[in-house]
């Protein structure tokens, strides 16, 4: 993350971060009680933190260890890349591939902090602990926040109560996951990729946002029967690329055109002044 170097009441970017998020008036960021990012923070930790108990319990039927199952929600901790680890595994995926794909999965953290890290503005000993903790869920509770301190307070109240919650519910379930029998009976795995895409779905705001996305999902329901466990959810992310590039061929269309018709306009402006005696 980098480091702050203006006062948070300064001017400039820092002082514009420590008042609220850029683009909004100081009268349009009235301050938020503690209390009440407290809450909604409590609220998305304990709500998703919850949902580590279908990782647990799914990660043990895929034919992991209790122990690899835990290291995984320990140091891995972003749950859709730990869902596509998994299931592609129990689907019979190479092991590279369920781990490229959950590796491709999780470098949206690393935009997630080039925001994060302006935002929060933490101290250089601190980052290494906070970039742990920068995943959906905390940057979706962060960002919205008017003041730099109410987005320091929601960042570390959701990080803090998700990372405990989804590790200790992560035990419980591969405890718990032989007592259940067949995991795939209970659809738990649905759990996370649910809880995922309620927390996206808002975020999608622009029609550029929406056409990717529903390319992506459709690209990987295409592929799903087809290829590999793991693999579609890779080429899932070409949909980026491909809308990128038609959005840029639409705008250049109109562009030539004009360009095309100004020409024109010149070379009949030439020949009039041309013909003139």
């Amino acid at each position: 993350m980098a480091e702050q170097t203006t006062p948070p009441g300064g001017t400039g970017a820092a002082g514009a971060l420590a008042s609220g998020p850029p683009g909004r008036s100081a009268e349009a960021r009235p301050d938020k009680p503690d209390a009440a990012v407290v809450r909604d923070a409590l609220g998305v930790g304990i709500a998703v933190g919850l949902s580590g108990f279908a990782f647990g319990v799914t990660s043990a039927g895929s034919g992991l260890s209790l122990l690899q199952t835990c290291v995984l929600s320990l140091l891995v901790f972003t749950g859709a890349s730990q869902f596509a680890l998994v299931g592609a595994l129990a689907a019979g995926g190479n092991p590279y591939t369920a781990a490229a794909g959950a590796f491709f999965l999780g470098v949206r953290n690393a935009f997630y902090g080039l925001r994060l890290s302006q935002l929060l503005a933490l101290p250089r000993a601190v980052r290494p602990f906070a970039a742990h903790w920068v995943i959906d869920e905390t940057t979706a509770v962060t960002l919205p926040q008017p003041t730099r301190r109410a987005a320091r307070i929601g960042f570390t109240v959701t990080g803090l109560t998700l990372y405990v919650l989804w590790n200790l519910t992560t035990l419980v379930g591969a405890l718990g996951a032989e007592a259940l029998g067949d995991t795939d009976v209970w659809g738990l795995d649905a759990a996370s990729p649910a809880v995922f895409l309620a927390l996206l779905a808002p975020m999608l705001k622009s029609t550029i946002e929406r056409v990717t996305a529903g390319l992506a999902v459709l690209l990987a329901l295409t592929l799903l029967p087809v290829l590999p466990a793991g693999v579609p959810v890779l080429l899932s992310a070409l949909a980026a690329p491909v809308v990128l590039f038609l959005m840029g061929r639409t705008k250049r269309g109109p562009e030539a055109e004009d360009g095309a018709a100004a020409r024109q306009r010149k070379t009949a402006q030439q020949e009039k002044e041309e013909r003139r005696p």
